[in-house]
């Protein structure tokens, strides 16, 4: 009876061993995590503050804090992190720990400002507007790099672009500089000699044909009529200088839905209907379709255009200055009958 008695207790301690064994397997190795997502664990966070965030995804967070205490995990590394459904607390500990984070497509179309563009890039990586912007203006970046405050939003070329999300303004800047002299390319760069310009004169001319209309079919057109008058030295005329120019008084968000008479008296260098050439900088930042339409442009006899009325969102070009006054007049009719005046 005694043997029966001893060999069913150690049975029990075998069992109660294994089942405390299985506990503690199930809870470094078994599925924990519930459903697909990512965690974003800024570059200062503690471990309490990525613990908070995986109350999201595990049912039962005190058992990562146990798992991460064996494995002597307390430090984590900033970054964007994808957990699948499925992971084991292991699992997690061990992406954590390693900082293999997961890219993000950080993408931005073209923005009218510095302000603006660091607005739009706060929104996607962890450094704030403020600190992108300082790292934008940083007086030796800019003077290395032969930059103003006006002529460095050039240098952010609108596209999609991979980063890390706690990548610093810093880094931002600096690999957008990098983007920018990949994009500069041997042909580029000889279709711009071949025009007389330089790639900054280039994107300040690309700059008001981009303002100057939406349609990238047209855009060739109008870099065509806008270099037909630089080489004949004739003022650009262009609103969209107008109005940058009004904004300069103004301020950014002013809104200009005609350009008056009275406004192309500013004083402005750019004012291009009182100075030839062009403005001092871009008035905005072009995309890509606006600067390869310049680099591009379309050979014609054309020294108009005037907004069309029978297309609308299109212009009427014009060799002649009696045909353009007649697309004008006609295009003055209509703004007027829609009531706008400023």
């Amino acid at each position: 009876m005694n043997k029966k008695i001893l060999l069913g207790s150690i049975l029990a301690i075998f069992l109660i061993g294994g089942i405390i064994g299985f506990n503690y397997y199930q809870k470094i190795f078994g599925k924990a995590v519930q459903k697909d997502g990512a965690i974003y664990i800024g570059s200062n966070a503690s471990f309490e503050d990525v613990t908070k965030q995986l109350t999201e995804f595990v049912k039962y967070p005190e058992n990562f804090v146990w798992v991460a205490e064996k494995k002597k995990f307390t430090q984590p590394k900033g970054g964007k992190y994808l957990l699948k459904e499925g992971m084991s607390l292991n699992d997690v500990v061990n992406l954590l720990r390693s900082g293999n984070q997961t890219p993000i497509k950080l993408s931005f179309n073209n923005q009218d400002t510095l302000e603006k563009l660091a607005g739009r890039i706060a929104e996607q990586i962890e450094a704030d507007s403020i600190a992108l912007l300082q790292a934008m203006t940083d007086t030796s970046f800019l003077s290395t790099n032969n930059f103003t405050e006006k002529s460095v939003l050039g240098m952010y070329i609108p596209n999609s672009y991979e980063f890390y999300w706690n990548t610093s303004a810093e880094n931002f800047r600096d690999k957008m500089l990098r983007e920018y002299k990949r994009f500069w390319t041997t042909d580029r760069l000889e279709k711009a000699k071949k025009l007389n310009l330089s790639k900054e004169e280039v994107i300040t001319l690309a700059s008001i044909v981009q303002k100057e209309t939406a349609k990238k079919v047209e855009r060739p057109i109008v870099a065509g009529l806008y270099l037909n008058r630089l080489k004949d030295n004739w003022p650009l005329q262009a609103d969209p200088t107008i109005i940058y120019a009004i904004r300069e008084i103004n301020g950014q968000d002013f809104v200009v839905k005609r350009v008056l008479n009275k406004d192309l008296e500013i004083n402005s260098p750019y004012n291009t209907y009182k100075n030839t050439g062009l403005p001092p900088s871009l008035i905005a930042m072009p995309d890509i379709s606006s600067i390869d339409a310049v680099l591009n442009r379309q050979n014609h006899n054309y020294y108009y255009m005037c907004a069309s009325v029978d297309k609308i969102g299109f212009h009427e070009f014009a060799n002649s200055l009696a045909q353009h006054n007649r697309n004008a007049a006609k295009y003055q009719q209509w703004i007027h009958q829609q009531g706008v005046r400023r």
